[in-house]
């Protein structure tokens, strides 16, 4: 019983680090995620705030639109051409910058051709790779289907 008291006696010193790493725990969570997510939220709303009539945006649902008038609770974007669509600011996701709506669109023109080898030929044909009609192949599989087995 005396063995339990000392060695009682030589662990008291974890309770001052266990404590230490609990008050450390939420300063950890406070830089890795809060303060983070505090900073790209005031971004956000920055950004939202200062959208302006002409810029190409992007908004939540992944639309590409450009900002027609701006309101103290809203947005009237053009989703296409000469097709208005009011919005919360909120719906404003991200403001496209001219240059990179312009390299996007450059790749986009010719450089999937190259890259695919050339074009796919995706015209339905009724005949199968040894010439007979589809059609012929499915009543078949249905007839054997049907037919009852031999016992």
């Amino acid at each position: 019983m005396g063995n339990e008291m000392i060695l009682a006696a030589q662990n008291s010193g974890s309770g001052a680090f266990n404590l230490l790493l609990l008050l450390a725990v939420p300063v950890v969570f406070y830089f890795l995620l809060i303060r983070p997510q505090n900073k790209r939220r005031k971004e956000q709303l920055q950004m939202q705030n200062s959208v302006s009539p002409g810029a190409k945006v992007i908004t939540t649902a992944g639309m590409h639109a450009t900002v027609v008038e701006v309101d103290d609770d809203g947005v009237v974007l053009e989703i296409a051409p000469g097709v208005h669509a009011r919005f919360v600011r909120q719906a404003v996701m991200q403001v496209v910058r001219e240059d990179a709506a312009a390299d996007d669109a450059d790749t986009l023109d010719g450089d999937e051709d190259e890259a695919a080898g050339g074009s796919i030929d995706l015209s339905k044909d009724d005949k199968g790779a040894d010439g007979t009609e589809k059609a012929e192949k499915v009543e078949k599989a249905e007839s054997k289907a049907t037919e009852k087995p031999s016992a």
